[in-house]
Protein backbone atom coordinates (compact mmCIF):
# COMPACT_ATOMS: atom_id res chain seq x y z
CA UNK A 1 0.00 0.00 0.00
CA UNK A 2 1.42 3.06 -0.74
CA UNK A 3 2.34 5.91 1.58
CA UNK A 4 -0.05 8.55 1.92
CA UNK A 5 0.92 11.98 2.67
CA UNK A 6 0.14 15.45 4.16
CA UNK A 7 2.12 18.82 3.05
CA UNK A 8 4.13 20.64 5.74
CA UNK A 9 2.50 23.94 7.32
CA UNK A 10 2.49 27.01 4.66
CA UNK A 11 4.27 30.25 5.19
CA UNK A 12 0.91 31.63 5.62
CA UNK A 13 0.38 29.64 8.62
CA UNK A 14 3.58 29.98 9.74
CA UNK A 15 3.19 33.61 9.78
CA UNK A 16 0.03 32.96 11.63
CA UNK A 17 0.68 31.02 14.49
CA UNK A 18 3.72 33.07 15.36
CA UNK A 19 3.89 36.02 17.99
CA UNK A 20 6.66 37.19 16.87
CA UNK A 21 8.38 37.97 13.36
CA UNK A 22 9.61 35.30 11.34
CA UNK A 23 13.34 35.77 10.62
CA UNK A 24 14.95 34.18 7.52
CA UNK A 25 18.33 34.18 4.71
CA UNK A 26 18.54 33.57 1.17
CA UNK A 27 20.21 30.65 -0.69
CA UNK A 28 21.29 32.21 -4.04
CA UNK A 29 24.22 29.64 -4.62
CA UNK A 30 21.95 27.30 -6.38
CA UNK A 31 24.69 24.65 -3.61
CA UNK A 32 21.97 21.88 -2.40
CA UNK A 33 24.85 21.99 0.24
CA UNK A 34 24.42 25.53 1.50
CA UNK A 35 20.92 25.08 1.53
CA UNK A 36 21.04 22.41 3.79
CA UNK A 37 23.41 23.31 5.67
CA UNK A 38 21.49 26.61 6.35
CA UNK A 39 18.19 24.54 6.67
CA UNK A 40 19.95 23.33 9.80
CA UNK A 41 20.43 27.44 11.50
CA UNK A 42 17.52 27.95 13.37
CA UNK A 43 15.90 30.06 11.45
CA UNK A 44 12.10 30.39 10.57
CA UNK A 45 12.43 31.00 6.79
CA UNK A 46 14.88 29.90 3.88
CA UNK A 47 14.77 32.26 0.68
CA UNK A 48 15.43 29.79 -2.47
CA UNK A 49 16.22 32.49 -5.27
CA UNK A 50 15.09 31.83 -9.10
CA UNK A 51 15.37 35.30 -10.40
CA UNK A 52 18.82 36.64 -9.44
CA UNK A 53 20.96 33.10 -9.36
CA UNK A 54 21.51 30.47 -11.37
CA UNK A 55 19.09 28.44 -10.21
CA UNK A 56 17.23 26.02 -12.62
CA UNK A 57 14.32 23.55 -11.65
CA UNK A 58 16.43 20.77 -10.75
CA UNK A 59 18.84 22.67 -8.83
CA UNK A 60 15.45 24.48 -7.22
CA UNK A 61 14.02 20.79 -6.75
CA UNK A 62 17.65 18.82 -4.81
CA UNK A 63 17.15 21.91 -2.65
CA UNK A 64 13.66 21.58 -1.50
CA UNK A 65 14.73 17.65 -1.24
CA UNK A 66 17.66 18.70 1.19
CA UNK A 67 15.91 20.86 3.31
CA UNK A 68 12.16 19.03 4.02
CA UNK A 69 14.37 17.36 6.99
CA UNK A 70 14.47 20.40 9.13
CA UNK A 71 11.76 22.80 10.57
CA UNK A 72 12.85 25.58 8.48
CA UNK A 73 10.32 26.87 5.67
CA UNK A 74 11.00 27.52 2.20
CA UNK A 75 10.14 30.31 -0.07
CA UNK A 76 11.13 30.39 -3.73
CA UNK A 77 11.13 33.08 -5.77
CA UNK A 78 10.24 32.73 -9.38
CA UNK A 79 11.86 34.27 -12.04
CA UNK A 80 9.35 36.00 -13.84
CA UNK A 81 5.45 36.49 -13.40
CA UNK A 82 5.02 34.13 -16.07
CA UNK A 83 2.38 31.42 -16.03
CA UNK A 84 4.26 28.56 -17.37
CA UNK A 85 7.52 29.57 -15.19
CA UNK A 86 4.64 29.53 -12.00
CA UNK A 87 2.91 25.80 -13.28
CA UNK A 88 6.52 24.53 -13.32
CA UNK A 89 7.48 25.51 -10.05
CA UNK A 90 4.42 24.62 -8.46
CA UNK A 91 4.69 21.15 -9.57
CA UNK A 92 8.04 20.56 -8.55
CA UNK A 93 6.63 20.83 -5.30
CA UNK A 94 6.84 24.96 -4.52
CA UNK A 95 4.40 25.43 -1.70
CA UNK A 96 5.65 28.78 -0.95
CA UNK A 97 5.97 31.21 -3.88
CA UNK A 98 7.23 34.56 -4.18
CA UNK A 99 6.61 36.35 -7.41
CA UNK A 100 8.58 39.69 -8.32
CA UNK A 101 8.01 42.50 -10.11
CA UNK A 102 4.40 42.93 -9.33
CA UNK A 103 3.63 46.93 -9.73
CA UNK A 104 -0.61 46.70 -9.79
CA UNK A 105 -3.28 44.59 -8.77
CA UNK A 106 -3.30 43.51 -12.81
CA UNK A 107 -0.26 41.82 -12.16
CA UNK A 108 -0.94 40.57 -8.72
CA UNK A 109 -4.49 38.79 -10.40
CA UNK A 110 -2.11 37.19 -13.10
CA UNK A 111 0.40 35.66 -10.11
CA UNK A 112 -3.18 34.24 -8.30
CA UNK A 113 -4.64 32.84 -11.54
CA UNK A 114 -1.54 31.01 -12.19
CA UNK A 115 -1.23 28.98 -9.04
CA UNK A 116 -4.81 28.33 -8.77
CA UNK A 117 -6.80 25.53 -10.74
CA UNK A 118 -9.65 26.17 -12.72
CA UNK A 119 -12.64 27.19 -12.46
CA UNK A 120 -10.67 30.21 -10.46
CA UNK A 121 -7.20 30.25 -12.37
CA UNK A 122 -5.13 28.95 -15.23
CA UNK A 123 -2.82 26.44 -13.44
CA UNK A 124 -2.33 23.68 -15.49
CA UNK A 125 -3.80 20.16 -14.07
CA UNK A 126 -0.67 17.48 -14.58
CA UNK A 127 -0.71 16.36 -10.55
CA UNK A 128 -0.34 12.46 -11.44
CA UNK A 129 3.05 13.52 -12.75
CA UNK A 130 4.51 15.56 -10.23
CA UNK A 131 5.47 16.33 -6.59
CA UNK A 132 3.55 18.47 -5.61
CA UNK A 133 0.94 15.90 -5.04
CA UNK A 134 3.81 13.17 -4.69
CA UNK A 135 2.22 11.56 -7.54
CA UNK A 136 -1.09 11.51 -6.04
CA UNK A 137 -0.31 10.64 -2.74
CA UNK A 138 -1.42 13.76 -1.29
CA UNK A 139 -5.05 12.76 -0.69
CA UNK A 140 -7.52 15.55 -2.56
CA UNK A 141 -4.55 17.10 -3.89
CA UNK A 142 -6.53 18.89 -6.70
CA UNK A 143 -9.46 19.99 -4.65
CA UNK A 144 -7.21 21.26 -1.50
CA UNK A 145 -4.58 22.81 -3.59
CA UNK A 146 -4.97 26.54 -2.65
CA UNK A 147 -4.90 25.39 1.00
CA UNK A 148 -0.96 24.03 0.46
CA UNK A 149 0.48 27.03 -1.65
CA UNK A 150 0.66 30.65 -0.05
CA UNK A 151 1.57 33.29 -2.73
CA UNK A 152 3.54 36.18 -1.76
CA UNK A 153 4.42 39.15 -4.35
CA UNK A 154 7.01 41.63 -4.50
CA UNK A 155 6.23 45.33 -4.24
CA UNK A 156 9.40 47.21 -5.93
CA UNK A 157 9.08 49.84 -7.38
CA UNK A 158 7.55 53.46 -6.87
CA UNK A 159 4.50 52.53 -9.27
CA UNK A 160 3.80 49.47 -6.72
CA UNK A 161 4.17 51.18 -3.38
CA UNK A 162 1.45 53.57 -4.81
CA UNK A 163 -0.59 50.84 -5.72
CA UNK A 164 -0.15 48.79 -2.66
CA UNK A 165 -3.14 48.95 -1.31
CA UNK A 166 -4.68 47.75 -4.33
CA UNK A 167 -2.00 44.98 -4.96
CA UNK A 168 -2.65 43.38 -1.27
CA UNK A 169 -6.62 43.53 -1.92
CA UNK A 170 -6.44 40.90 -4.61
CA UNK A 171 -7.88 37.65 -3.20
CA UNK A 172 -5.81 35.14 -3.22
CA UNK A 173 -2.36 37.44 -2.27
CA UNK A 174 -0.96 36.07 0.74
CA UNK A 175 1.36 38.93 1.54
CA UNK A 176 3.50 41.35 0.20
CA UNK A 177 7.32 41.38 0.03
CA UNK A 178 9.32 44.49 -0.09
CA UNK A 179 12.17 45.02 -2.05
CA UNK A 180 14.20 47.93 -1.50
CA UNK A 181 17.17 47.68 -3.98
CA UNK A 182 14.49 47.40 -6.79
CA UNK A 183 12.21 50.68 -5.22
CA UNK A 184 15.45 52.63 -4.70
CA UNK A 185 16.38 52.27 -8.37
CA UNK A 186 12.70 53.40 -9.56
CA UNK A 187 12.82 56.33 -7.68
CA UNK A 188 16.23 57.42 -8.81
CA UNK A 189 18.47 56.33 -6.06
CA UNK A 190 20.20 53.42 -7.67
CA UNK A 191 22.33 51.57 -4.74
CA UNK A 192 20.65 53.74 -2.15
CA UNK A 193 18.58 51.39 0.00
CA UNK A 194 18.76 53.83 2.98
CA UNK A 195 18.00 56.75 1.32
CA UNK A 196 15.47 58.80 3.54
CA UNK A 197 12.64 58.77 0.75
CA UNK A 198 13.13 54.48 0.14
CA UNK A 199 13.10 53.87 3.44
CA UNK A 200 9.82 56.07 4.00
CA UNK A 201 8.39 54.29 1.19
CA UNK A 202 9.29 50.81 2.77
CA UNK A 203 7.89 51.99 6.07
CA UNK A 204 4.56 53.10 4.21
CA UNK A 205 4.36 50.03 2.71
CA UNK A 206 4.59 48.41 5.81
CA UNK A 207 2.34 50.55 8.31
CA UNK A 208 -0.37 50.18 5.03
CA UNK A 209 -0.10 46.43 5.52
CA UNK A 210 -0.55 45.99 8.88
CA UNK A 211 -3.80 48.70 8.68
CA UNK A 212 -5.23 46.42 5.98
CA UNK A 213 -3.93 43.21 8.46
CA UNK A 214 -2.03 42.05 5.22
CA UNK A 215 1.28 40.12 6.03
CA UNK A 216 4.33 42.21 5.05
CA UNK A 217 7.70 41.26 4.71
CA UNK A 218 11.00 43.01 3.98
CA UNK A 219 14.63 42.48 2.83
CA UNK A 220 17.11 43.85 5.18
CA UNK A 221 20.73 43.04 5.24
CA UNK A 222 21.94 45.95 7.21
CA UNK A 223 20.80 44.89 10.55
CA UNK A 224 20.38 48.83 11.82
CA UNK A 225 17.51 48.74 8.67
CA UNK A 226 16.43 45.20 9.34
CA UNK A 227 15.79 46.21 13.16
CA UNK A 228 14.18 49.54 11.85
CA UNK A 229 11.72 47.77 10.10
CA UNK A 230 10.91 44.84 12.57
CA UNK A 231 9.47 48.03 14.79
CA UNK A 232 8.08 49.52 12.12
CA UNK A 233 5.77 45.98 12.00
CA UNK A 234 6.61 43.73 9.26
CA UNK A 235 6.04 39.99 9.56
CA UNK A 236 8.77 38.46 8.18
CA UNK A 237 12.28 39.75 7.07
CA UNK A 238 15.28 38.04 5.58
CA UNK A 239 18.45 39.08 6.94
CA UNK A 240 21.37 37.52 4.91
CA UNK A 241 22.21 35.51 2.01
CA UNK A 242 24.64 32.26 1.60
CA UNK A 243 26.78 34.07 -1.06
CA UNK A 244 27.08 37.23 0.82
CA UNK A 245 28.23 35.75 3.84
CA UNK A 246 30.78 33.96 1.99
CA UNK A 247 32.00 36.81 0.36
CA UNK A 248 32.29 38.84 3.77
CA UNK A 249 33.57 36.30 5.75
CA UNK A 250 36.40 35.43 3.24
CA UNK A 251 37.58 38.98 3.18
CA UNK A 252 37.35 39.17 6.95
CA UNK A 253 40.12 36.17 6.83
CA UNK A 254 42.02 38.04 4.29
CA UNK A 255 42.27 40.69 6.20
CA UNK A 256 42.61 39.11 9.40
CA UNK A 257 45.87 36.79 7.90
CA UNK A 258 47.75 38.55 5.03
CA UNK A 259 49.69 41.47 4.99
CA UNK A 260 47.63 44.82 4.09
CA UNK A 261 48.81 47.06 1.06
CA UNK A 262 51.05 49.91 2.16
CA UNK A 263 49.21 53.85 1.62
CA UNK A 264 50.73 56.49 0.03
CA UNK A 265 50.38 57.71 4.03
CA UNK A 266 52.34 54.65 5.40
CA UNK A 267 55.60 55.11 6.36
CA UNK A 268 55.97 51.85 7.42
CA UNK A 269 57.18 49.42 5.21
CA UNK A 270 54.83 46.19 4.28
CA UNK A 271 54.82 44.16 6.65
CA UNK A 272 56.00 40.55 6.01
CA UNK A 273 55.42 36.94 7.18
Amino acid sequence: MPIRLTPPPTMRERIASSDRALVGMWVSSGSTLNAEICAGSGLDLLLIDGEHSQNTLDTILTQLQAVAAYPITPLVRVPVNDTVIIKQYLDIGVQNLLVPMVHTAEDAETAVAAVRYPPRGVRGVGSALARASRWNRVDNYLTDADDTISLYVQIESAEAVRNARAIAAVDGVDGVFIGPSDLAASMGHLGQQGHPDVVDAVETTIRTMNELGVPVGVNAFAPEAARGYLETGVDFTFVAADVALLARASEALAATWLPQEQTDDDAEPRASY
